[in-house]
């Protein structure tokens, strides 16, 4: 078995061994869906920097974060103004020019540069451990439903997960020349990756830890009709996600239900996703649909002339580079949540959130929906449930809620009338078990993720002891819920959920 070199010890390759199954696709007679395009005119926020035209992240807060026109890596907030980005003090090697960034996970993002692999998170640019195992030559990115991060690069597939980068190869050989990547249900309906290799559709489904199964469906392609690129829809109450497929006439659209044809007045010639969102570019034209609604639209001549996505976040929003000049285009501005994001696990039966509001005018009022449940909130800081008489934040409780995939909406009111929404899927899994204990259950987790990094020698925050967890406790869950924690990557589903009931159960020794 032939390794990579290691750039520590927890930074092993390990290779995944496949089955390979081939099948081919007929289009026959396909469902054909033919959507009416409501136009629209696009909310915009305009970077204050100027933008390279590569490929970039945008987070659920609003901003995001990208290669400025001189190859430096720039931190966007909502508002498009700079935020915070700097070295951390214990990398031992320089960036240099930054060649792209792709998405790691809801708040982190991968960045590619002259001198190897970093990671972007919470304003640090950050070395980890396995960057010198892999250097320059990622091509896309994506983050499948069991939390593990895929990276399709010049040298073959990789899978980031648990801090340990392994390459996937299908009979011994790496799996190079892909051109696209997205996370999608697998036609058994598991949670997969998809990719686009010499326009071949593949698609890889974990069957054990360290197990893929790898197969070519194939597409329902037309005589003459080729595969240009994927995106993939996001979870939602009701449905696990779906793939989409640009080709050379069109989109097609993979639901748990099978494959459909999309026909629209205008053909699209690029196509991005996120969340439960899609944008294309068609001519001139800028298209968006939002599968919530399952609805289309079109802002004419928003995309004219010399213009490129650079990234797409899971609100709506999608960053461009168009004339020159670097824009967020939005349907409507709309608030941004924070302390929850799309398609997070949650285990407490109380939840507290913040909204922000986007640029403009105030709202009259705020108020966060859940089903038919409305919660008014009190400002400025808008908090799930208002503030208490001492001015904290109080808790709506879930505790009534049984274990399931459910929405919450916060919802802004204006003077005029009009309403903005964001709308955020997640799954409820009540605590269900008896209080976890630090020496049993969340040491393991400290000595094999966080204990490199957090320990009494290092700049960051020690966490070297039981107490300094119990002390902690509501800064590390909030870190590793929201992924933005451990530093070398996604943390497991499953641990994060371990690390959230000791915290909730009462954070016990």
């Amino acid at each position: 078995m032939r390794m990579l070199p290691r750039a520590s010890a927890s930074a092993v390759l390990s290779l995944l061994s496949l089955v390979v199954l081939g099948a081919c696709a007929e289009e026959g007679s396909l469902p054909l869906d033919t959507p009416e395009l409501t136009p629209f005119q696009p909310a915009q926020v305009q970077a204050v920097t100027a933008l390279a035209p590569l490929s970039g992240f945008a987070d659920q807060a609003g901003g995001g974060v990208f290669a400025s026109a001189s190859r430096e890596l720039v931190r966007l907030r909502l508002d498009g103004s700079l935020g915070a980005m700097e070295p951390h003090p214990g990398n031992t090697a320089a960036a240099g020019a930054i060649q792209g960034v792709f998405r790691l996970g809801p708040h982190s993002a991968l960045v590619e540069t002259q001198n190897g692999l970093f990671l972007a998170e919470s304003g640090w640019l950050i070395e980890p451990p396995w960057r010198q195992a892999l250097g320059p030559g990622v091509i896309a990115t994506a983050q499948s439903a069991d939390g593990a991060v895929w990276m399709a690069h010049a040298r073959g597939l990789f899978r980031l997960q648990e801090g340990t980068l392994a390459e996937l190869k299908v009979d011994g050989a790496s799996v190079t020349g892909i051109t696209s990547l997205a996370a999608a249900p697998s036609p058994e309906n598991m949670p997969g990756v998809w990719f686009l290799r010499d326009g071949i559709l593949g698609v890889a489904v974990a069957v054990s830890t360290t197990q893929y199964r790898v197969h070519a469906p194939g597409a329902p392609l037309a005589a003459g009709e080729t595969l240009l690129s994927l995106a993939g829809i996001g979870p939602a109450v009701g449905t696990n996600g779906e793939l989409w497929a640009l080709t050379t006439q069109g989109l097609l659209r993979r639901t748990r239900d099978g494959w459909r044809r999309v026909e629209l007045a205008h053909k699209p010639e690029q196509l991005v996703g996120s969340g439960r969102f899609l944008w294309a570019r068609a001519g001139g034209a800028l298209l968006h649909y939002d599968a919530d609604a399952n609805a289309w639209g079109v802002a004419e001549a928003a995309a004219a002339g010399d213009f490129q996505f650079l990234a797409a976040d899971e609100s709506g929003s999608v960053w461009v580079h168009r004339a020159g000049t670097s824009v967020a285009l939005s349907r409507v501005l709309v608030p941004r949540l924070l302390g929850l994001y799309q398609g997070l696990r949650l285990v407490e039966d109380g939840l507290v959130v913040r909204a922000v509001m986007p640029p403009g005018p105030a709202p009259t009022s705020v108020v966060y929906k859940l089903g038919a449940t409305e919660i008014p909130t009190e400002g400025p800081d808008y908090s799930l449930g208002g503030l208490e008489a001492d001015g904290t934040h109080r808790a709506y409780s879930f505790a009534t809620l049984e274990a399931g995939r459910y929405v919450l909406a916060v919802v802004a009111r204006y003077e005029d009338g009009s309403e903005a929404q964001r709308s955020v899927p997640f799954d409820f899994a009540p605590l269900n078990a008896g209080p976890l204990s630090w020496d049993k259950d969340i040491r393991p987790i400290h000595e094999a993720r966080c204990r490199n990094c957090h320990n009494n020698a290092s700049a960051a925050r020690s966490l070297d002891s039981y107490e300094l967890w119990r002390a902690n406790a509501p800064i590390i869950t909030a870190a590793v819920r929201d992924q933005r924690m451990p530093a070398d990557g996604p943390m497991d589903p499953e641990l994060i959920s371990r690390i959230q009931r000791w915290a909730a159960s009462g954070a016990r020794p």
